[in-house]
């Protein structure tokens, strides 16, 4: 039988995924339990529909940053796509052009922002970014993604270290040899077989605000700041230079025991008091996910692992299945709320 949701699909990427890496993919820090909390907070959120509207003409597209979306879902960075699928980072990239939404592309990736640009059609991207302590290194990452035309940097900074992650522990997950991961490559020299903890021992933990503004004062793109979990951090976001914060606890996996994203989102959006976009990102399973996301005031929403695993699954034709399986599921949830559009989507539509 096809799959019908994204439980189907991880369903099927946990079947055919080698432990280590559906460990990698799956799993989060400690006991997991922010890992748990993100999906079961939107259980724990009640929709109100509104009857009696004229929802003859419904639409999911919106913009983000300016770019036009269909759909207020875009693609999470996740790292080491091509142990999903050897169609990797650009076929997850095509996957999003080919549902009119934006691909992030990790640091961590296995494929350079050059690569993405060439084997996938013109289209919306950003470039996930993690600020390295070789400074020039993170430097020449910018760069090339602007020389490629992305459209955003997205500076994570809720990692200078990795959380504790007991599944990549007990399976002594390492990336193989084989498979190329261009800028951790730049970082470690030719021949490095990293763990995840490796991956962020490279990671400037001294970072601070001041590096989110002289990055936003460089850089010609707008500088997105995901990993805020505060209303404090939200309003310093405003303050240093942000265009946009993603409210986001890296999927359960740095520091266990946090709040649930969604349940974060409203004081984040109290907070910034529309300066800027929020998005969030977290648990994210079903349309309905997404429509409680726009009424606790999301711009959009990011899906990290049900993309993945999709692409585990059936490789950009999956990616791409997953993406639209969520869209037709917001599409018939704006119709069911009485919302055109997901602008129309506000807390009156919350229990």
């Amino acid at each position: 039988m096809d799959p019908v949701n994204v439980a189907d699909y991880e369903a099927l990427a946990a079947q055919r995924l080698d432990p280590g890496v559906a460990g990698y993919y799956a799993g989060g820090a400690g006991d997991e339990r922010t890992l748990r909390d993100n999906v079961d907070a939107f259980a724990r959120r009640r929709l109100r529909p509104r009857v009696l509207v004229d929802v003859g003409a419904v639409s999911t597209a919106t913009t983000v940053l300016g770019s036009e979306v269909a759909m207020p879902v875009l693609v999470a960075p996740t790292a080491l796509q091509r142990l999903a699928h050897p169609d990797g980072e650009p076929g997850m990239a095509r996957a999003a052009a080919a549902t009119g939404t934006i691909f992030t592309l990790s640091t961590l990736a296995t494929s350079r922002p050059r690569e993405v640009c060439e084997h996938a059609p013109p289209a919306p991207r950003w470039f996930q970014l993690y600020a390295f302590r070789d400074a020039a290194l993170t430097r020449a990452l910018c760069d090339e993604a602007v020389d490629c035309g992305f459209d955003a940097i997205v500076l994570t900074v809720d990692a200078p270290r990795a959380g504790r992650r007991e599944r990549d522990l007990r399976t002594g997950f390492a990336v193989p040899p084989d498979v190329d991961m261009p800028a951790v490559r730049a970082a470690l020299g030719a021949g490095a077989c990293p763990t995840p903890a490796e991956f962020f021992s490279l990671v400037d933990a001294s970072l601070t605000w001041a590096a989110v503004e002289r990055l936003a004062g460089e850089l010609d793109l707008p500088v997105v700041v995901k990993g805020i979990q505060t209303a404090q951090d939200a309003a310093l976001a405003c303050e240093h230079g942000a265009a946009a914060v993603v409210v986001s606890n890296h999927g359960g996996r740095q520091l266990d025991g946090v709040a649930a994203s969604i349940d974060v989102l409203p004081e984040v959006v109290d907070a910034v008091g529309g300066r800027l976009e929020v998005l969030v990102d977290g648990g994210i399973r079903r349309g309905t996910d997404v429509a409680v996301a726009l009424a606790l005031g999301a711009r959009a929403v990011l899906v990290g692992r049900p993309a993945l695993w999709g692409l585990a699954a059936a490789g950009e034709p999956g990616a791409r299945h997953v993406l639209e399986l969520l869209r037709d599921e917001l599409h018939l949830a704006l119709l069911l709320l009485g919302c055109p559009t997901p602008a129309h989507v506000t807390r009156e539509h919350m229990g």
